[in-house]
């Protein structure tokens, strides 16, 4: 069964980034109630932000990218790359929206040639927001149920040019929004600000590798069991299952979450064994 929440979305003064809350300020959006529909706790899930392809048999929560469509009957959540810049985008944001060092040079995410976005000042995450926030209302309009905005934990890469506090304040603002499209909004790992998970306004977590990190508990106290969780080794899907595998959605994938076929395709999960081309 899925869980049905109303919130209250609420457009007023945030206090800014200081202290980490609501940001900069009235966005326009009038008060209202939303109602948004939470993933089922210890659901079968699968992970396909590489590419969507038929569920596996049994499975009631997905996750696939934005540029994806949903999966008709189940639980569906959107993939949104909302803290840094992927490479083929980076070029069509503006100059100004890209964080920079004091020479100059722009700050990348190596593992994955991202360069991060400027959120130090409560004006440049509003302008990052109304680009984010046209990624989400495309998920609402597709049918998703939640949605995932990624690299939550991007100031920890950014050589100390952003704070948890400017993070904290930016996911606020997409939260406020994805819940008056009536989307639940997932926190993406970043296991050391789940404490401040009801001030960002984050429903449930999207964790990857909890189990191989000892990471699971963190996230199922702060977000009651509602969790998924995305294993990249055997150990870590060993290690989860084994503390958390009767409370927690958890699911082995290969690290390119390929597609089946794919020459590297893994998947594994407590319901069945691996699968491998």
């Amino acid at each position: 069964m899925v869980l049905t929440v109303t919130l209250a979305v609420l457009a007023g003064c945030g206090s800014g980034a200081s202290d980490g809350a609501g940001g900069s300020g009235d966005r326009g959006a009038p008060s209202q109630r939303a109602v948004v529909r939470l993933p089922p706790r210890g659901a079968e899930f699968d992970y396909q932000i590489g590419g969507a392809y038929p569920p596996p048999k049994g499975v009631r929560i997905v996750s696939r990218d934005r540029s994806d469509s949903p999966a008709p009957g189940l639980y569906n959540i959107c993939y949104v790359n909302a803290f840094q810049a992927q490479p083929d985008e980076r070029s069509s944001w503006p100059a100004d929206l890209l964080l920079r060092d004091r020479h100059g040079r722009a700050v990348i995410d190596e593992d994955w040639n991202e360069v991060l976005l400027d959120l130090r000042t409560a004006a440049k995450r509003e302008r990052v927001a109304r680009r984010v926030d046209r990624w989400i209302d495309g998920c609402a309009k597709k049918g998703y149920d939640a949605v995932e905005p990624d690299n939550y934990d991007s100031y920890t890469r950014s050589r100390h040019l952003l704070t948890a506090a400017d993070a904290t304040a930016f996911m606020t603002l997409l939260s406020r929004h994805a819940h008056s499209r009536r989307l639940a909004v997932a926190q993406k790992n970043t296991a050391e600000l789940a404490g401040v998970r009801g001030r960002a306004g984050l429903d449930f977590a999207v964790a990857e590798e909890c189990g191989q990190y000892d990471e699971c508990g963190v996230y199922a106290k702060a977000f009651d069991d509602r969790v998924v969780d995305v294993e990249y080794t055997d150990s870590g899907l060993r290690a989860a299952l084994a503390r958390w595998g009767g409370r927690l959605s958890i699911v082995r994938r290969d690290r390119d979450v390929s597609t089946p076929g794919s020459k590297g395709y893994v998947r594994r999960s407590a319901g069945g064994g691996v699968r491998r081309p």
